[in-house]
């Protein structure tokens, strides 16, 4: 990795990559633009001895990740009350497919960050991380929306967790064959994946003259 010490994570025993560490990246660039791109993790905690892993939506505001639901939620009553959890973002970019089946695979970017959760408990704090959400994913949305109500507040979980241990890990670019399949007549190649938007679609009771929102137009999540 070409990164200093000041933009990259350090590596520890849990996140080195042991198998083809070539694809393994620990710096904070890398780690950052795959978590931006997404929005949908996977949160893995165990609770008396049984292990879960729970889909949720996230967002990341510098070094620290968040996610929330209802507080009556299991997995965030759990995980808020400082359990370690491990959290993983994936995206999967193209089926990869070779000349055998062996060699076939997928390019994907993937992070892995290990913490311990912790429920954000002051209100202001929770509500400007509830704020950010929106905005991350629809900036100037949150200035149109009525304010969020106590109860609505008080029935709301979010938890923060620090990145510290994350390592990401990407395999782009066309399959790697053994040297005489090249030979072989069949076709190999790259099918890439993209997540699109469509068009927004009205909730059948807006009120009349209500125009899409411009940060809707060509929305889309991912720059690359």
């Amino acid at each position: 990795m070409n990164a200093t010490p000041t933009d990259a994570y350090a590596t520890t025993p849990r996140t080195r990559l042991r198998r083809l560490p070539k694809r393994a990246h620990y710096d904070r660039a890398t780690a950052h633009a795959i978590l931006d791109a997404g929005f949908v993790c996977h949160v893995g905690y165990a609770v008396d001895g049984q292990p879960y892993v729970t889909p949720t939506t996230y967002w990341r505001h510098e070094d620290r990740v968040y996610w929330h639901g209802s507080s009556a939620s299991r997995m965030l009553r759990n995980i808020a009350a400082g359990v370690p959890v491990c959290f993983t973002v994936t995206h999967v970019d193209g089926f990869v497919m070779a000349r055998s089946g062996f060699h076939h695979s997928v390019n994907y970017r993937s992070v892995m960050a290990l913490g311990t959760a912790r429920a954000v408990t002051d209100p202001e704090e929770k509500e400007r991380a509830l704020d950010a959400f929106v905005e991350r994913l629809f900036p100037g949305r949150v200035r149109e929306l009525r304010p969020a109500t106590k109860q609505e507040l008080k029935g709301t979980t979010v938890v923060g967790m620090d990145l510290a241990e994350v390592s990401a890990k990407v395999r782009t670019g066309p399959p790697v064959d053994d040297e005489p399949d090249y030979a072989l007549p069949v076709w190999a190649g790259v099918l890439p994946i993209r997540t699109t938007f469509g068009p927004p679609e009205a909730d059948p009771r807006l009120g009349p003259g209500i125009p899409v929102p411009a940060y809707l137009d060509g929305f889309r999540l991912d720059p690359a």
